[in-house]
């Protein structure tokens, strides 16, 4: 379980609070304006933010105060943050390695996971040699290959046509599904959110709201 406990974000200038807790395993779209704290909210759960008040627990443990690489949480960005020197198969065992040599093993595995996204045959090539949607899926078998139980996704596949959005959502629900991981998806787009949630927290007016049943919520916000 994810929990918020009286969590107070200073931001530019407003603050952002928060408190509620989601079950693990839920799928929950994280919707506002532009500017209202999406993004910093998900920066604080992955430990790029630290909140002036409050505390964020992960399974009843406190990790609010613990370094980003030291939580188990996997988190995809708009731009995808791939290395372009790097190949893609590099760029996905960084998933396993950070940096160091990978062992036969790993790369049997980062293989299969370029596989398991579509990209069999491609690890050789570098992020400026193929599509932003190939980039979004080496970024996605990045994280496939983690296998972190808290997935943090802001806005990765926006630049994306919108049935490559949705078939990207669909497969980030498949993978999450099968590890059980708990998800938070950033999104401007209420198809996109409909498509991929269980729950929704709408960021307005200062506050992060608790979540809601996506049902619930897209009866009264019908679009």
């Amino acid at each position: 379980m994810l929990q918020l406990e009286s969590v107070v974000l200073n931001l530019a200038g407003f603050t952002l609070c928060a408190d509620w807790s989601i079950s693990t395993g839920a799928r929950v779209a994280v919707i506002g304006a532009s500017g209202a704290g999406k993004s910093s909210l998900l920066s604080a759960i992955a430990g790029f933010l630290n909140p002036e008040k409050g505390r964020i627990l992960w399974d009843g443990q406190a990790i609010s105060m613990k370094n980003g690489a030291l939580r188990r949480v996997s988190i995809l960005f708009q731009d995808q943050n791939l290395f372009p020197h790097l190949s893609l198969q590099h760029n996905v065992l960084l998933g396993l390695t950070a940096g160091r040599r990978p062992s036969a093993q790993q790369i049997q595995q980062a293989d299969a996971a370029l596989d398991r996204v579509g990209l069999a045959g491609m690890g050789t090539r570098r992020p400026p040699q193929v599509s932003g949607g190939q980039m979004a899926r080496a970024a996605l078998a990045r994280v496939l290959l983690q296998k972190r139980p808290l997935l943090l996704l802001d806005e990765p596949f926006a630049a994306l046509d919108s049935a490559l959005r949705l078939e990207m959502l669909a497969l980030v629900h498949e993978v999450a599904s099968e590890t059980g991981a708990t998800a938070l998806l950033v999104s401007h787009d209420l198809r996109d959110a409909k498509q991929f949630a269980t729950h929704v927290v709408q960021v307005k007016n200062g506050r992060a709201d608790a979540p809601v049943a996506a049902a619930e919520y897209f009866i009264a916000n019908p679009f």
